[in-house]
């Protein structure tokens, strides 16, 4: 399908939507804590989005084809699971790290962002997984130009991963967003520079790097959703919904509470 540029006034609803999505993960993040289940998170967020800021949310029942429909309304990925994980009776313990994925409706427009969460103190070596993760994914976002070609920044985010001895999950990327959750184009965290698509002002889109401490190799659990590095191996992931500007990019999801940009050299 074509990608959808989007128009001033879509660019407004899309800040919503996307200001919204980040505020879910300001307003959880005191919820993370030893002895909470990560179905309470969900159910937490829910209330907060439907009581609250009056947004759907995206995941619950979303069934894109050969998938059953998602049963919950965020996804809950923890340790070595790399993404889409289902909330549940899981108990998290001292030392867990969490990736809670948000995508909010609002108005018709995705907002789309997710966070990593510390449950106590963790290892030094998943608090450096996690902000190695983080500065991925900046180096991706700051690629991000009109006229820049995707190609630079799946590079970007793959060699400054790799450089610390991580690996790329490949088959899970970005994405295209507005209306739809899911648009084109697809936004490889790998890549070559001077290839691929030319970014246009006017394109939304995530930047979302998921990022094994092992090797790249990943599975999915019986669940049907559920994905989890085959070495059990830690994984990070952060997101972003990005748009294109004339004369670079805007980050869309950001609140109160967003992490600050990190000083790449």
């Amino acid at each position: 399908m074509p990608v959808v540029l989007k128009t001033a006034e879509e660019i407004a609803q899309m800040r919503v939507a996307g200001r919204l999505a980040a505020e879910v993960l300001d307003f959880i993040a005191p919820h993370v804590k030893t002895g909470m289940t990560t179905g309470r998170l969900n159910d937490v967020c829910h209330a907060y989005m439907t009581d609250v800021q009056g947004t759907m949310p995206a995941p619950l029942n979303y069934a894109p084809p050969g998938y059953k429909p998602f049963p919950k309304a965020i996804c809950t990925s923890v340790n070595h699971q790399v993404c889409h994980g289902i909330p549940g009776e899981r108990v998290l313990k001292p030392g867990d790290i969490l990736n809670i994925d948000v995508t909010v409706i609002k108005d018709g427009f995705h907002g789309d962002s997710s966070r990593m969460y510390y449950v106590g103190e963790p290892s030094i070596q998943a608090r450096r997984l996690s902000e190695v993760t983080y500065e991925c994914m900046w180096r991706g976002i700051e690629r991000v130009r009109a006229g820049t070609q995707l190609g630079d920044l799946g590079a970007a985010i793959q060699a400054h991963a790799e450089q610390h001895g991580y690996s790329v999950v490949r088959e899970f990327c970005g994405h295209g967003i507005g209306r739809k959750f899911h648009e084109d184009p697809q936004i490889l965290h790998y890549g070559k520079p001077g290839t691929g698509m030319r970014l246009e002002a006017g394109m939304t889109f995530t930047v979302e790097p998921m990022i094994n401490a092992g090797k790249a190799g990943i599975r999915e659990l019986a669940d049907g959703w559920t994905i989890v590095t085959k070495d059990h191996s830690l994984s990070a992931q952060w997101e972003h919904t990005v748009l294109v500007t004339a004369t670079g990019y805007e980050v869309l999801t950001t609140s109160a509470g967003t992490p600050a940009a990190p000083r790449l050299l």
